[in-house]
């Protein structure tokens, strides 16, 4: 038996004592309108903290049954249920009785519907792209990122790192959250794995946000680690006990491709510096996890209204035709992409070797 290495410790606590969690958890209500029910948030809170002192994570629990490595591990009802929508949009993706998909993604964090007052320009770009994506029978899904932080209870908790001990600790779809003990719920991710397993084809569209992708994409981005090796079986390392998962990883870790296969496009815009960067990093990532380029007009970094002010943006935009040309073209190579590989004629050179290494 593989002898794993025992998992480095020495970080400091993060437990808080009873008077400190209580403020924090009372802190969410400060709105004069819940004065008459202090008491019953006194008493709500002292649920929280019995929750939270006895690590109470996945309170509602079942055995996992048949098909798992341990049966009678008690696993989380959440993670069964993210798992049946997750196993469900894969057979549609594999039915061909069933229409093509395509996923849009605006990964802007701007809204008109909380502090910026204004939609973003990657709203816009995204509806260009829906025109043309939707005809001849294809589903069409978008991802509007921005309601993290314009609608309430849309949360994209940060990813843990398992993965990083062991793959095999990674569970596919992610069993991090939620995580009732410390109040990390409402969780977007179980509704977002369905919608990339569904899809044939994944089209980003983004801007730049300090050299970098935005907040909202790059929490989507690390959370989607599980789909590039994750294990779809936390009974076999019976939740996070990490020298488990690092034995499996050991004895040989196969590092299934969750998402292998479907085709992308990447548009990113900025104003000054950054673009071509962000869309090489983002085509880099999507390619590690073997997704296919759907071809070099798919793949865009454009910058609008270069150096002039914010405030005219949106008219910089209106006055760019050739670039929302660019942007449907983009869609275009895409939709071609995703219609050749369901006909069988999308031709990959590299297919079928095998890499001598994972990850």
């Amino acid at each position: 038996m593989t002898v794993a290495p025992e998992p480095r410790k020495g970080m400091p606590s993060p437990q808080l004592d009873e008077a400190e969690f209580r403020r924090r958890f009372l802190s969410q209500y400060q709105d004069p309108a819940f004065d008459p029910l202090r008491g019953e948030l006194d008493r709500i809170a002292g649920a929280a903290w019995d929750g939270y002192s006895n690590h109470r994570k996945s309170p509602i629990t079942r055995k996992a049954g048949p098909g798992y490595a341990d049966p009678d591990y008690d696993i989380a009802v959440d993670w069964l249920a993210a798992k049946d929508a997750v196993e469900q949009a894969q057979r549609e993706h594999d039915d061909p009785n069933q229409p093509p998909c395509i996923l849009i993604v605006n990964c802007s964090s701007r809204s008109e519907h909380t502090c910026p007052g204004e939609m973003s320009k990657s709203w816009r770009l995204l509806k260009l792209a829906e025109e043309i994506c939707g005809v001849d029978g294809t589903l069409v899904r978008t991802l509007d990122l921005a309601r993290l932080a314009s609608e309430y209870g849309r949360k994209i908790h940060p990813c843990k790192a398992c993965f990083s001990t062991a793959a095999a600790l990674c569970h596919w779809p992610c069993s991090c959250y939620p995580n009732y003990s410390l109040g990390q719920t409402q969780d977007w991710m179980n509704d977002i794995y369905p919608l990339w397993v569904r899809a044939h084809g994944i089209m980003l569209i983004t801007p730049v946000n300090w050299y970098s992708p935005t907040s909202p994409l790059k929490l989507m981005m690390d959370r989607l680690v599980c789909a590039d090796g994750g294990n779809p079986d936390p009974s076999s390392t019976h939740g996070k006990e990490a020298k488990e998962a690092k034995r499996l990883e050991l004895d040989g870790w196969p590092y299934p491709r969750h998402l292998e296969g479907r085709a992308f496009s990447v548009v990113v815009h900025g104003d000054v510096e950054g673009a071509e960067n962000v869309r090489r990093a983002l085509a880099d990532w999507l390619r590690f996890m073997h997704l296919k380029p759907a071809g070099p007009s798919a793949e865009l970094d454009r910058y609008i209204g270069y150096w002039k002010p914010y405030a005219t943006s949106h008219e910089e935009l209106d006055a760019d035709q050739c670039v929302q040309e660019e942007v449907r073209n983009a869609a275009r190579t895409l939709l071609r992409a995703v219609q050749e590989q369901r006909s069988g004629k999308l031709i990959d050179a590299g297919e079928g070797l095998e890499q001598p290494r994972q990850k």
